[in-house]
């Protein structure tokens, strides 16, 4: 596009050509943006070069590993670092494949199985303008187009930081020779300041104990370009065993063209389907949904899920001064219904994965619980075309029993799909999932209404969700993390005085 790289923001609206696929023929051509001028290229440009200042805000920040990164890949594939070990596949749909995950006990020195395998099994993007130019726009971005084939060559330095490690995927084209999609993932060792656990006592004590670790983390990340839309999605290990999972958004929002070039223009009672954010430019509202499939193996392939219920409770005033307090109530979900779960904020439930079979020293199931962050919920009718596709939406979790042909949230072949093979079409055959080999779905979600920071492109937005130890270890994990110390860490020169 003429005067500048961000041709997203310079739509000719309104124009739209229905094609058959099969004849070859086009069918329609509908034109409804005659009045419409396409948005002018100025401000539109994101690259650096194109800036008009260059005044530095940030001095170039790196950390540095003297001694080298503590983690080993073995075979490319195979990662090993503190007290995990994992295997890691770029694959073409999916993007990143995560298996075999593993943490050793500290107290035994055996390596404990987590997770069988984890990836992004589906994105559902739709947007919300009906008319005849956007209703279509509702897309499966893993199923549709291939997150792995979307996947970009990450930016040393700025996408993942000195000492990390780069992984190639390697995918058979159409015409089945290999294509090599070159830097897709990097691993890395995360240090933000953030601090592992600590305590200080009281002077009062008399005790002079103040005990702090640093929290270091290892990071598996990729970032997919699908067409305007970057997602940057990193598995992150914790070594008190915690894995977290966050999605990134970025990239350039899907605009459309308006003759409209100030909000004093517009008709208090019109509905633009999204904001004004520039000149001629409307960012439209739009959801993202990414939909993880998770094969927990908790201390082995016999796993429950169990629901454990906040409730209150009250006291008579004969029993105590407090009136009410909170209680723990568990109960094991026997079928896929009883799995079938909508976060509550007035309604708190915690969601573990247990293994009935093993216990801890004093009588635990051993367990991991999945931690829900900030997420959305689709708000689109369940007869809606596009949500009859996306049904795997309706819930922010879902248990399945493992089965080989049920890893893709959206099915196995998603074009042209009306929803006859999703997650929610088998979850709703209602199999038992008591002490099964279980697979447990979480959908990580975001309610996008663009804003002219947005444009004209946007900064990132990101959200995760946790799969963190409950009662699967005897104590405190990472008590046997070492402290920093002066001696041990590098000694830098300032560049120059402040």
């Amino acid at each position: 596009m003429k005067d500048t790289a961000n041709f997203y923001m310079r739509p000719i609206e309104g124009l739209t050509v229905l094609v058959d696929l099969d004849t070859k023929e086009v069918v329609e051509i509908t034109d409804k943006g005659r009045n419409i001028p396409i948005p002018k290229a100025a401000n539109t440009d994101y690259r650096f070069s194109a800036q008009n200042s260059h005044q530095n805000l940030l001095n170039p920040i790196s950390i540095e590993q003297p001694k080298g990164p503590s983690y080993t890949i073995e075979d490319d594939h195979l990662v090993k670092w503190a007290n995990w070990e994992f295997h890691l596949k770029p694959d073409p749909r999916a993007g990143v494949i995560v298996s075999g995950a593993k943490v050793r006990d500290p107290g035994t020195g055996i390596l404990r199985n987590v997770m069988y395998k984890g990836f992004s099994s589906e994105l559902f993007v739709p947007y919300m303008d009906p008319t005849d130019a956007w209703y279509f726009k509702t897309y499966m971005d893993a199923g549709e187009y291939g997150f792995g084939l979307q996947a970009m060559p990450l930016d040393p330095l700025n996408d993942c930081p000195r000492n990390a490690y780069y992984m190639d995927g390697v995918f058979p084209a159409a015409d089945g020779t290999p294509y090599v999609r070159s830097n897709m993932v990097c691993v890395f060792e995360s240090y933000a300041g953030d601090i592992g656990w600590r305590h200080a006592e009281s002077p009062i004590t008399g005790m002079e104990i103040r005990e702090v670790r640093p929290k270091v983390t290892l990071v598996v990340r990729m970032a997919a370009s699908v067409a305007n839309y970057d997602y940057i999605v990193d598995w992150e290990f914790q070594t008190d065993g915690l894995i977290r999972v966050k999605v990134g958004l970025s990239g350039i929002l899907m605009v459309k063209g308006t003759s409209y070039v100030n909000m004093n223009q517009v008709n208090q009672q019109e509905n633009l389907f999204g904001t004004l954010l520039s000149e001629n430019v409307i960012g439209v509202i739009h959801d993202h949904y990414i939909t993880f499939y998770l094969d927990m193996d908790v201390d082995g392939s016999n796993n429950s899920f169990v629901k454990v219920n906040i409730e209150r409770a009250y006291n008579s005033p004969k029993e105590s001064p407090r009136r009410s307090y909170l209680k723990a109530v568990k109960n094991v979900a026997k079928t896929e219904k009883d799995a079938q779960i909508k976060l509550k904020l007035y309604d708190p439930s915690e969601f573990h994965v247990i293994n009935p079979s093993k216990k801890t020293r004093v009588g635990n199931p051993v367990g991991y619980k999945v931690v829900p962050a900030g997420t959305a919920a689709s708000l689109l009718d369940l007869d809606d075309p596009p949500q009859k596709r996306g049904a795997f939406t309706n819930n922010q979790i879902w248990v399945t029993p493992y089965s080989q042909k049920e890893q893709w949230a959206g099915g196995l072949f998603v074009y042209q799909s009306h929803g006859e093979d999703t997650l929610a079409v088998w979850s709703n055959r209602n199999r038992p999932i008591e002490n099964k080999d279980i697979v447990l779905w979480y959908t990580l979600g975001f309610h996008h209404v663009p804003c002219q920071e947005d444009f004209p492109i946007m900064p990132i937005v990101s959200s995760s969700f946790d799969l963190k130890p409950v009662n699967f270890f005897e104590s405190n994990p990472i008590l046997n993390i070492p402290p920093n110390f002066e001696k041990d860490l590098p000694i830098c020169n300032a560049a120059a005085s402040a």
